[in-house]
């Protein structure tokens, strides 16, 4: 993607994170369920309903763990900040020796150490951050994230939920067929989602995509046995 200005975009680190969890998350949790009702029962409208009622529950739940996970996060970083801040007031000293650590690590000397030094230690803003983001290893999270976050999560969860079930949803469909198209259609998804994190990230498309497949349906697998372990018993 590439804005006017003829710079690349990529989506917020969060957005892919999100993204990825949610539609995988749903799509592997109703594979699972349908390959495993399927292995226990022939009756493809009371699969329909447990899958339905899975996908409810699930995209729901994924979304509030989403949003209380990001909330926790926003307080931890907001705690440390007002932290940091009391520590900058009352033993400046200390805190510039934390900085000073940081910029050795990286290959600071001499003027250029103290030069660098001061420059950060004259700005409070540029401290703060400066030691939030390079000795606490926090990363801002901004007020809206964590309802970003859960409505990414939702619909990426009750989209990927969707993949498996839509071959179900055509009339008087054989199961085989229907579980056989389930699984191709799964797979198909999941191949995309590696690619597209590939491209966002760097990495390798055809890796990722293999990657993606080997744990989705390892885990649609793992349900199909345990449905087969249940309805032989």
């Amino acid at each position: 993607m590439h804005s006017a200005k003829g710079y690349e975009t990529h989506p917020h680190p969060t957005f892919l994170s999100d993204f990825i969890l949610g539609s995988q998350d749903g799509l592997v949790n109703v594979l699972g369920i349908l390959l495993g009702l399927s292995a226990a029962t022939s009756d493809v409208r009371l699969i329909l309903v447990a899958v339905f009622a899975a996908l409810g529950a699930e995209s729901i739940s994924m979304g509030a763990v989403a949003y209380t996970s990001t909330l926790a996060r926003r307080r931890l970083y907001l705690s440390e900040v007002r932290r940091e801040q009391d520590e900058m007031r009352e033993v400046p000293d200390i805190e510039r020796e934390e900085v000073r650590v940081v910029l050795l690590d990286w290959g600071y000397t001499g003027a250029d150490l103290e030069d660098m030094l001061d420059r950060i230690c004259r700005n409070p803003r540029a401290w703060m951050e400066f030691m939030m983001a390079f000795e606490l290893k926090l990363a801002p999270v901004k007020e809206a994230q964590a309802r970003d976050s859960f409505v990414t999560v939702f619909l990426a969860t009750v989209v990927g939920s969707f993949i498996p079930i839509l071959p179900f949803l055509v009339p008087r469909i054989p199961i085989e067929t229907g579980l056989i198209a389930a699984v191709a259609l799964s797979a198909c998804t999941l191949a995309l989602v590696g690619v597209y994190e590939a491209r966002t990230t760097g990495g390798k498309p055809f890796r990722n995509a293999a990657q993606m497949i080997v744990i989705g349906l390892a885990a649609g697998f793992a349900g199909f046995l345990i449905g087969h372990l249940l309805g032989a018993t």
